[in-house]
């Protein structure tokens, strides 16, 4: 029987991916600088990838004034968003059920929990593990295997929510089922290592999943 339920956060709950993104193009476009979407979307859900974001400003640019500038388009863009569709749905009803609810990210607490906290979420979870939590992070299984050995359940007995390849992964490698929910920024990732794939979690009801996967 599925006990515990563990979220992602960026591109599952919340879209922060595409507003940085649009937040990066924005300022590019502005200068009249050249722009490789597909160059900052293969960064998606991904830990230890470098690349220079700016690069096409050239070594001389004002970077400081640049990531300042990039924090406040990203801020406004942030706050026309709204929770992603199903997300509210099924915190509600699996707090309903009685399951236990974590979430497992690759961004820090801070970013994390100050979302949850301004969209009035963070009270749906019982356990939160962020990238400065584990030695590493997804692909790695360490986030996922932190989450289930405090609700004390096994990986059979948990549903993983994820929007990423690499998320995809570390959940599968945990031993928890997976249920995938590409977003903009991530429907190119190859999905096909989880166990359903949903386009939005409000076109599958928890009751229907559950019966999936209660066995």
């Amino acid at each position: 029987m599925i006990r515990a339920l563990v979220f992602d956060f960026d591109g599952l709950i919340f879209d922060t991916e595409t507003a940085l993104i649009n937040a990066f193009e924005t300022i590019h476009r502005r200068r009249g600088k050249s722009f490789s979407r597909q160059h900052f979307l293969e960064a998606v859900g991904r830990v230890g990838l470098h690349f220079d974001q700016w690069a096409a400003f050239g070594a001389g640019a004002d970077r400081s004034a640049l990531e300042c500038e990039l924090q406040d388009i990203n801020r406004e863009l942030l706050a026309k968003q709204s929770v992603l569709p199903g997300v509210a749905q099924y915190l509600q009803q699996a707090r309903a059920r009685g399951l236990t609810v974590g979430l497992a990210s690759n961004s820090d607490h801070a970013h994390v929990e100050g979302h949850l906290t301004r969209l009035g979420l963070l009270d749906h979870f019982d356990y939160l593990r962020c990238i400065e939590d584990v030695p590493a992070g997804k692909p790695a299984p360490d986030l996922y295997q932190a989450v289930i050995k405090k609700f004390g359940v096994s990986g059979s007995e948990a549903i993983a929510f994820e929007d990423s390849e690499h998320g995809a992964h570390a959940a599968k490698r945990a031993g928890l089922w997976c249920v995938a929910v590409p977003g903009p920024s991530s429907v190119h990732h190859d999905l096909a290592h989880a166990d359903l794939i949903v386009n939005s979690l409000a076109d599958c009801p928890l009751a229907e999943l559950l019966e999936k996967f209660n066995r």
